[in-house]
């Protein structure tokens, strides 16, 4: 195994850890038993860093792991696929916008369409959880105020802090 695979593993592992963290560090009930949290702020950074397909792969353990450590279980299997698409689709319109600039709008748009992955995504499993498409209405709220949250702290944590580290490390 080279080097830069072995470190691509490594920093998906740290990010799986820290989007778990940062999903039970602060969780706000929503209606549906959903919950607003830190996490998408990680899912949104970890594919900027890692690329589709290792940031998809330590957002959607994360985030899963997380709603099993939390005694959202039911959720579990849906928030895999959810906060994976999420990454991969923060990922793919940041790339398209961007290009090789590595730009901030890339950024900001990249995160809206990876939220707006995670509001129709829990809408969706959440009419079919409970049967219902007006009892999943419920979370809309909460979820949008996820989304929000995530978007604004995934650009602001990565032009803060990520963007100002050295690749080298």
């Amino acid at each position: 195994m080279n080097s830069k695979k072995l470190r691509r593993i490594t920093l998906s592992a740290v990010f799986a850890a820290l989007t778990c963290v940062a999903t039970m560090l602060i969780r706000i009930p929503t209606p549906t038993k959903g919950y607003v949290n830190l996490g998408d702020c990680l899912v949104n950074v970890s594919a900027w860093v890692l690329g589709p397909a290792y940031g998809a792969a330590s957002s959607g353990i994360g985030s899963a792991l997380a709603d099993l450590f939390a005694g959202y279980a039911v959720y579990a299997a849906a928030t895999l696929v959810i906060k994976g698409a999420m990454a991969g689709v923060s990922y793919g319109v940041y790339r398209l916008i961007s290009g090789k600039t590595h730009g901030l709008r890339g950024r900001i748009v990249g995160a809206i369409a990876a939220e707006l992955i995670m509001i129709i995504g829990y809408f969706a499993f959440e009419a079919v959880l409970y049967g219902s498409v007006a009892t999943a209405s419920l979370g809309l709220a909460g979820n949008i105020a996820q989304g929000i949250m995530g978007a604004v702290s995934s650009v602001v944590i990565y032009e803060a802090v990520i963007k100002k580290i050295p690749n080298s490390i």
